[in-house]
C-alpha cells in the first residue's frame, strides 16, 4: 500500500476526493484485485493528466484518495473532477471531502462541527461514522463519533432524524485523518478498463451501438471502433463524433482507434449479385467479416454489436443465427434483450444521445420485403455470386483515426481549409492508390493515410502543403496534426469534388 503519512496536512492543499471500489473489484481474490487496482490507478492518473489539473492518487485497502491541487481560473472545478473520475470504470462512487488530522475524539468532533454546521442548520440530520482500519490503529468507535458529533450539531438543527434525514453528515476515520462529506456521487462501477482484453465494436452512429459499446467498456473490455460507411462524408463525420465522445468520456487509460471502411462498393456488389430479400442479411454478414478482419489485425478477441432481438428485420432470432455464422470470432450483443426506449434512456447517461439523435438513416439497401427467417444454406448459395475482392479492397483502403488525437472542432477552423490552390504548394493525395491512378491534379503526390500520420513530423518546414482525400475527413485530421507540428498545411474540406472545382478555376487538368 502507498504510504499516506501527513500527505494531506500541508498548508494550501486542495480538496480530497474519496473514491470507493466497485463491487466487482472488491469480490476478487487478492492477486486479481491487486492487478485490477493497479490498472484502475493508472487509468485514474491518465484521466487526471488529461484534465489539466494536477492531483495525486494514493490508496488504502478499501479506498482511493485523490488530492487535488487548488483550482485555477479556467481549469476544471472540484465538481467537474468528481464527475470526471466517476466515469473511470472500477469506481463505485466519489465524494468530495474535507480532511483533517486528528489525535483524539475531541479533534474529530470539533472539525466535524465546523464542517457540518452550514449543512444542518435548520434541517433534520443524521451522522454516519465509519472507522477505516484495525481497532489498534483507530482507537475510536463509530457509535461514539456519531453520538458526540450529533450532540454538538443538534442545537443549530431541526433535530436528529435517523430514518429520513434531510442531510447526512458522513465521517470516515483512519489512523491519521478524518474525512467529512455529505454526498456520494455514483460512479460507473464495473471493471477497470483494459483488464478484460480487447475487442472491436461495430459502430453505426444510432442509439444502440454506442450503448452496447459502453456496456462492454464497463466490463473492462478495451474497444476500437469499426465503422462501415454507407452514407459518405456526413455519415462518417457523425459516427466519428460519437466514437470521439465515447473516447473522451469513458476510455481513459486506452488509446482507441476508429476504423472507417467505405462500404458503398460492398453495398453495390450486394445489390448486383444477391436476391433482393436477402440484401440486409448479407450486408450484416459482410460487416461482421470486416470487423473480424480488423479484430484479427489488432488482437481483438470479440466483436461487439448493438443488435436487439426483433428490433428490425435483420435482427430476428433466425436471422441473427445466420448472420453470426459469417465469422468464428465471438460476437457480444449486450443489448440483445433490451427494449428500444430503455436503450435511448441509457444513451442519455452514456452521453451519446444528443449525437445519435441527429444521425440520419443511411442504409442504401432496404428491400420492400426483407427476409425475416433466412436459411443458412440459401445465404451461402447467394454469397457464391459475390466478388470477394470487393470487400478485400475496402479493407485494404480503410482509414484509421487515433481518437485521442482527433480534434473535430479544429477541423472547422477557416485557416485549416483551402479555398484556392496557390503556386508552389505541395499537393498530397490521401486516397487509395487506385483512386489516385484514376485521377489526380498535376504534380500531386500519393501518400497512404497511415503512412502520412507517421511521416508528417519529418516533412520540410519550408514547404506549403495542401492535403486532400475522398470527403475531407482524413485530410482535416492530417492538416490539423501538421499545423500543430508547425507546418504550413491546409486541406480541401469538400474532398475530391471540391478539389476538381479548384483545379478547374486554377486552369489545371
Amino acid at each position: 500500500m502507498t504510504d499516506r503519512t501527513h500527505r494531506f496536512t500541508r498548508p494550501g492543499a486542495g480538496p480530497i476526493l474519496l473514491l470507493r471500489f466497485s463491487g466487482d473489484l472488491t469480490t476478487k481474490a487478492d492477486a486479481t484485485r491487486r492487478q485490477m487496482t493497479r490498472r484502475l490507478v493508472d487509468n485514474l492518473r491518465t484521466s487526471i493528466k488529461e484534465s489539466g489539473r494536477p492531483a495525486r492518487v494514493t490508496q488504502s485497502r478499501n479506498r482511493l484518495y485523490v488530492e487535488l491541487e487548488p483550482a485555477t481560473t479556467g481549469g476544471p472545478s472540484d465538481e467537474a473532477m468528481v464527475a470526471r473520475l466517476g466515469r473511470v470504470f472500477g469506481v463505485q462512487s466519489v465524494s468530495l471531502t474535507h480532511a483533517a488530522a486528528w489525535q483524539s475524539l475531541e479533534d474529530v468532533v470539533r472539525e466535524g462541527l465546523a464542517f457540518g454546521l452550514p449543512f444542518v442548520r435548520g434541517k433534520r440530520f443524521a451522522i454516519r461514522a465509519r472507522r477505516m482500519g484495525e481497532r489498534h490503529e483507530v482507537k475510536l468507535r463509530s457509535a461514539e463519533i456519531q453520538e458526540q458529533l450529533g450532540t454538538a450539531l443538534r442545537p443549530e438543527s431541526a433535530g436528529v432524524d435517523l430514518s429520513d434525514p434531510e442531510v447526512t453528515i458522513h465521517v470516515e476515520v483512519d489512523a491519521e485523518l478524518a474525512y467529512y462529506f455529505v454526498a456520494k456521487q455514483r460512479g460507473a462501477g464495473g471493471l477497470p478498463l483494459g483488464t478484460q482484453g480487447r475487442a472491436v465494436s461495430l459502430l453505426s452512429g444510432g442509439f444502440d451501438s454506442p450503448v452496447a459499446s459502453w456496456r462492454m467498456l464497463r466490463r473492462g473490455v478495451a474497444l476500437d471502433y469499426v465503422f462501415c460507411n454507407l452514407g459518405g462524408r456526413p455519415h462518417q463525420l457523425e459516427a466519428l463524433a460519437i466514437a470521439k465522445r465515447l473516447s473522451e468520456l469513458w476510455q481513459a487509460g486506452t488509446r482507441p482507434r476508429f476504423h472507417a471502411i467505405d462500404f458503398d462498393p460492398v453495398s453495390r456488389e450486394i445489390q448486383r449479385s444477391i436476391t433482393t430479400r436477402y440484401w440486409q442479411v448479407v450486408l450484416k454478414r459482410m460487416m461482421l467479416r470486416a470487423a473480424a478482419a480488423v479484430a484479427d489485425r489488432i488482437g481483438g478477441l470479440a466483436i461487439v454489436t448493438g443488435d436487439a432481438i426483433g428490433q428490425v428485420s435483420s435482427q430476428t432470432l433466425q436471422n441473427l443465427a445466420v448472420i453470426s455464422r459469417a465469422t468464428d470470432v465471438p460476437i457480444l450483443r449486450p443489448l440483445v434483450g433490451d427494449n428500444k426506449d430503455d436503450i435511448i434512456e441509457e444513451a442519455k447517461r452514456v452521453g451519446t444521445h444528443d449525437l445519435s439523435e441527429k444521425v440520419g438513416e443511411y442504409c442504401a439497401i432496404v428491400p420492400s420485403h426483407p427476409a425475416t427467417a433466412a436459411r443458412l444454406a440459401d445465404i451461402l448459395d447467394e454469397e457464391t455470386r459475390l466478388d470477394p475482392a470487393v470487400l478485400e479492397r475496402a479493407l485494404a483502403e480503410r482509414s484509421e483515426f487515433l481518437l485521442p488525437e482527433v480534434d473535430l472542432a479544429g477541423w472547422d477552423d477557416a485557416q485549416l481549409c483551402a479555398k484556392t490552390l496557390l503556386p508552389g504548394e505541395t499537393l498530397i493525395d490521401l486516397r487509395s492508390r487506385q483512386a489516385f491512378d484514376a485521377w489526380h491534379p498535376p504534380g500531386a503526390l500519393f501518400l497512404e493515410f497511415g503512412m502520412a500520420l507517421r511521416a508528417y513530423p519529418a516533412f520540410d518546414q519550408g514547404q506549403r502543403y495542401v492535403v486532400y482525400c475522398e470527403w475531407g475527413l482524413k485530410s482535416a485530421h492530417l492538416a490539423d496534426l501538421m499545423r500543430r507540428e508547425g507546418l504550413d498545411a491546409r486541406h480541401v474540406s469538400g474532398g475530391v469534388r471540391e478539389l476538381k472545382r479548384m483545379v478547374e478555376e486554377a486552369g489545371g487538368a
